[in-house]
């Protein structure tokens, strides 16, 4: 193995770590908060589906010979460009964001916090376009390789459709509490070392198509790099004076209860403290 070769596999399992361990933050926010208002259902359920088509697309592809011949056979006999930290990564990220999701059922949610009419009937109608090819596959209409393909475009989609709530719910509380930053920048991270390993295997393969040939590493890479910026200006520019140990209703909620004074300020003021401890 060249020294361009060893370092594209170091900056793969770098990638996967920093983008696996992008996961917990949520994860334990939630748990330590014991609430899930400020985490976006869309974001979590959307999550869950994107990791379980990428997870499907990644196997396929690095362990499939089916899968691999039909590869070479559109890309002049060249091998695609899926790595083990791929497939690490998205079965880990599989695993994850349903514990996140489950979170969700086990927590109390905000009012009107739940899955959006836009994203039931896209998901109905991805749903349904996936069955009629899984089905045109199994009966050698179309080639394996067009359904993992297919099940790409839809985890770009879903990586796309998933950052849009979230960044718009930060916007509408002009606030990122009860949403990870250290997620983002681990984010980040990962997004930025996926990107560069993809572009040295391709520059080792002396194959520039190895990149349109994993649109969906590619896709993710560039994608998750523009919200993750976006989302790093929230929290660090936009909203970071709503930063301060909970959220604006319970703040207000305290105050309220402090200017009544007697019995209800000293009820008021606990719970001050523990919403301030919970976030």
């Amino acid at each position: 193995m060249s020294g361009l070769a060893t370092f594209s596999s170091f900056i793969g399992w770098v990638y996967f770590a920093a983008w696996s361990i992008s996961f917990y933050p949520q994860v334990l926010l939630n748990y330590r908060r014991k609430r899930v208002d400020g985490f976006s259902i869309d974001f979590a359920t959307l999550n869950v589906l994107g990791f379980l088509s990428l997870s499907i697309y990644s196997v396929g592809f690095f362990a499939s010979e089916r899968v691999k011949r039909q590869y070479r056979e559109r890309h002049g006999g060249k091998d695609n460009t899926v790595q083990p930290n791929d497939v690490a990564f998205a079965v880990h990220a599989l695993l994850l964001s349903s514990i996140s999701l489950g979170q969700t059922f086990c927590y109390p949610r905000a009012s009107g916090q739940h899955l959006s009419q836009w994203n039931r009937y896209v998901l109905t109608g991805v749903g349904i376009v996936l069955a009629v090819i899984a089905a045109s596959t199994a009966f050698g209409d179309t080639q394996v390789i067009d359904l993992l393909y297919a099940l790409s475009y839809f985890k770009l989609y879903i990586t796309v459709s998933k950052y849009v709530p979230q960044m718009y719910l930060n916007y509408a509380r002009k606030s990122t509490v009860g949403w990870s930053i250290v997620n983002i920048l681990l984010d980040f991270t990962g997004g930025l070392l996926s990107l560069i390993q993809l572009l040295l295997d391709s520059s080792l393969s002396k194959d520039w198509s190895g990149i349109t040939g994993n649109p969906i590493k590619f896709g993710l890479s560039v994608v998750s790099l523009f919200f993750d910026i976006i989302f790093i200006l929230q929290h660090y520019v936009f909203y970071r004076h709503a930063r301060g140990g909970g959220d604006a209703p319970h703040k207000a909620v305290n105050e309220r209860r402090r200017l009544l004074g007697g019995e209800e300020e000293g009820e008021g003021s606990g719970e001050g403290r523990g919403e301030g401890g919970e976030v």
